[in-house]
């Protein structure tokens, strides 16, 4: 389901009203982004229920863009009197008084993709339901061996709805899930105690760990590495070749090179990536994509923050740079996509 104005008790016109206290003469772009979430988190441990928490938050911003200056101001309440005001704190980059063209909505946007087709929102959800699987989770972890003396888990949603439109006549939104089920078992053998961690979701629903088993599968396997580490010994000290797997260690190739690669850093000189633009910058065996497409993924998104539909991006093509991770801004300073 595509989310509309009236999911956050405004009206079209209201939001327009108020994007056009934001339009100046200098100024070369303007949006609004509106967005109310809802998380919760239960946790257990020591087969009791330790921990349930549930927020709301909502809020606004508006932002201006003038050459390569930004102003943003924001709002907690949405109310069209408190985003006018922020949409006209915002204009304030430009010194240059309001302009006085109507703002209308030219192209309502539905995501070219749906990566998270859900069936129910996470928000539905009932807290009882979380606390049976995480009680399933406890007795599946405690009857694996009888050296797993303590077991500790927990689930976490967010539901996250929002709304971006901008002076280009642009208006798109997004229902965004997220969630994810951590397992940690602890296990003893005399003097020794190990632990096991294992856990997984991404933008799933709650059905997501009730398939195949799935959660009692991250239960058991919490526990078998618990019990393989009673048996572990110290890894030997020195310089040796590392094999790096998939998952993890793309944060580590995103702290190595990955803000490198952001469009702003290229646009100052900052990134040592600056002016390589189709030169070799790695082995030929290296190809580097950042893809936000992939279904049900915690990166994926069907839009970003900006209402720009996701894709996949080349970066590094069999070591030779092609592209950066753009926004908006960025993109339009440096002419490309």
């Amino acid at each position: 389901m595509i989310p509309s104005p009236s999911d956050f008790a405004l009206q079209e016109k209201d939001l327009l009203q108020a994007l056009n206290k934001a339009t100046a003469r200098d100024v070369d772009f303007s949006d609004m982004y509106i967005e109310s979430t809802i998380s919760e988190s239960v946790s257990m441990e020591e087969s009791l229920v330790k921990r349930a928490v549930k927020s709301i938050g909502q809020g606004a911003g508006v932002r201006a863009i003038a050459g390569d200056r930004t102003g943003f101001a924001y709002s907690d309440d949405l109310s069209v009197k408190d985003l006018e005001i922020a949409a006209e704190t915002a204009r304030y980059i430009a010194d240059s008084p309001r302009g006085d063209q109507p703002l209308a909505v030219t192209h309502r946007g539905a995501p070219s993709h749906n990566l998270y087709p859900l069936s129910q929102p996470l928000s539905e959800i009932s807290t009882q339901e979380r606390v049976e699987l995480l009680n399933a989770i406890d007795l599946e972890a405690r009857k694996y061996d009888s050296r797993i003396t303590k077991v500790m888990a927990s689930i976490n949603t967010e539901q996250k709805v929002f709304l971006v439109v901008n002076t280009e006549g642009h208006l798109v939104g997004d229902m965004q899930p997220l969630a994810r089920l951590q397992v940690t078992c602890i296990a003893e053998e005399g003097p020794n105690r190990q632990v096991g961690t294992f856990g997984g979701g991404g933008r799933v629903g709650f059905s997501f760990f009730l398939e195949h088993g799935r959660a009692l599968e991250y239960a058991r396997e919490a526990a078998r590495q618990a019990i393989v580490n009673l048996e572990a010994i110290d890894a030997p000290a020195g310089t040796m070749p590392v094999v790096l797997a998939g998952g993890w260690p793309g944060i580590l190739l995103h702290e190595a090179i990955g803000h490198g690669l952001e469009a702003d850093f290229n646009r100052r000189k900052t990134s040592a990536f600056s002016d390589l633009m189709g030169q070799s910058v790695a082995s030929e065996l290296c190809t580097i994509v950042d893809d936000g497409t992939l279904p049900f993924r915690r990166g994926s998104l069907n839009v970003d923050d900006e209402g720009t539909t996701t894709t996949r991006t080349m970066l590094i093509e069999k070591g030779v740079l092609r592209g950066y991770i753009t926004d908006r801004m960025n993109a339009k300073l440096m002419g490309i996509p």
